[in-house]
């Protein structure tokens, strides 16, 4: 049974950092890109971070130089260390497992910034 968990969400002031943690197990072999979405009420998922097998990483602007993208590969799992939190990061935060024939999701972990 493949499954993908998310943690390490919660409820943070301004400023403050939260460090995600996204787990793949079961039958989920071959990864090939590990990644980290969030959709905030109202409007579309869109990518944060990606970290492809060999190590490259991608972010999307909003976060570039707050947020960073790592992985363990021997444990299958990914982190998102963001730091710097703002309002307007509050969102479900998802990760998105790609092998090469399959992608996998996890239900998401609430991250709140209060002002």
């Amino acid at each position: 049974q493949a499954q993908v968990v998310e943690s390490g969400g919660g409820v943070v002031q301004s400023g403050g950092s939260l460090r995600l943690s996204c787990e793949a197990s079961g039958s989920i072999q071959g990864i090939y890109v590990m990644g980290w979405y969030r959709q905030a009420p109202a409007t579309e998922r869109e990518l944060v971070a990606a970290i492809v097998s060999g190590g490259t990483t991608r972010y999307a602007e909003s976060v570039k130089g707050r947020f960073t993208i790592s992985s363990h590969k021997v444990k299958n799992t990914a982190y998102l260390q963001m730091n710097s939190l703002q309002p307007e990061d509050t969102a479900m935060y998802f990760c998105k497992i790609t092998t090469r024939g399959h992608d996998y999701w996890g239900q998401g972990t609430q991250v709140t910034v209060s002002s």
